[in-house]
C-alpha cells in the first residue's frame, strides 16, 4: 500500500505546482530569503616586518572580534592576496573570542583556505572588511585585484570596513569617477603616534595616517590604544586592535540601515 501512496503523492505535488507555478516561485524565494548574505574579510599574506626578520601577518583579534559581531547575521568568507593559509600575528587563545573562532571548524577551515582574489565574485557580497596586522602594510596597497573587488562592492551600495593597518588596503582604491575612495571622507587607522610607540615607524613602507591624509582623507584619531571608530556613509574605519569589535558593530548598523 505504501508503495502505491508515495508515487501518487509525488504526482499530485508535481501536478499542483504545474497548475500553480507561483507556489514554486514562492518556495524558491523563501529559500533564497533564508540564505544569509555574505561579507568578505580580507587578510594579509605577508609574513615578515620589512628586513627585521620578525614575523607578522593578519592580527587574529582584528578578525575574530568583528567576526563575533557579524557571524550570526551574515556568512563570512576570507580572501588574501595569495590565497591559501595566511600567516597569523597576535595568536592569543587566552582571548575567549579568538578561542571560539579558532575552534569553530567551519571558520577555521575557511581562513586556513582563504580564496585568491580571482576566485571572488564581488556581486556575492554586501560588505568587505580589511583586517589589520602589520603584514597589510606590504601587500594590501598595491593589490589591484582586491581594490577592484572593494570598488565594485562599494559602488553596488555595499559597505567598506577596515581596522588598524587594514586601511592600508584603502589608500589606492579609486572609484569609477577617478577619485580615491577616501577623498573627502572621515577616516581612522593606526596612527603615526602608535607606529612610533611600537618602534616600527622606520620599518613600515609608509606612515598610514600620513598616506591617507595625502589621499584627501579627513583623518580622525584618539590617544594611544583607545578604541576609535569613524563612520562616513558606507565607509567604516577603526584605529587599532581595540577598535575591531566597534568596527564590526558599525558595519552591521550600516548594513541594517541599507535594508530600510
Amino acid at each position: 500500500m505504501k508503495k502505491i501512496i508515495a508515487p501518487v503523492l509525488m504526482a499530485f505535488t508535481v501536478f499542483a505546482l504545474f497548475l500553480n507555478p507561483d507556489l514554486a516561485n514562492a518556495q524558491t524565494k523563501k529559500s533564497k530569503k533564508m540564505e544569509k548574505k555574505k561579507i568578505l574579510f580580507v587578510v594579509s599574506s605577508h609574513d615578515k616586518k620589512g628586513n627585521t626578520g620578525e614575523p607578522t601577518g593578519y592580527y587574529l583579534g582584528e578578525v575574530t572580534h568583528a567576526w563575533e559581531v557579524l557571524k550570526d547575521h551574515y556568512t563570512i568568507d576570507f580572501v588574501s592576496p595569495k590565497g591559501g593559509t595566511p600567516p597569523i600575528d597576535g595568536f592569543d587563545l587566552n582571548d575567549p573570542i579568538n578561542k571560539q573562532f579558532w575552534e569553530d571548524a567551519v571558520y577555521h577551515n575557511k581562513i586556513s583556505n582563504s580564496m585568491k582574489p580571482s576566485e571572488v565574485n564581488p556581486k556575492d557580497y554586501v560588505a568587505i572588511y580589511y583586517a589589520g596586522g602589520h603584514g597589510a602594510m606590504w601587500d594590501f596597497p598595491e593589490n589591484a585585484e582586491i581594490a577592484k573587488i572593494a570598488t565594485a562592492i562599494y559602488e553596488n551600495n555595499g559597505v567598506v570596513g577596515a581596522v588598524c593597518h587594514g586601511p592600508a588596503g584603502l589608500v589606492n582604491i579609486k572609484l569609477s569617477n577617478g577619485k580615491y575612495l577616501v577623498d573627502g571622507k572621515k577616516v581612522n587607522a593606526f596612527t603615526n603616534e602608535e607606529e612610533i610607540a611600537v618602534k616600527l615607524e622606520k620599518v613600515v613602507p609608509f606612515a598610514l595616517e600620513t598616506k591617507l591624509i595625502e589621499r584627501g582623507a579627513k583623518f580622525e584619531k584618539s590617544g594611544l590604544w583607545q578604541p576609535h571608530v569613524t563612520v562616513d556613509g558606507r565607509l567604516v574605519t577603526g584605529q587599532n586592535p581595540q577598535s575591531a569589535k566597534g568596527v564590526g558593530e558599525a558595519v552591521l548598523k550600516e548594513l541594517e540601515l541599507l535594508k530600510q
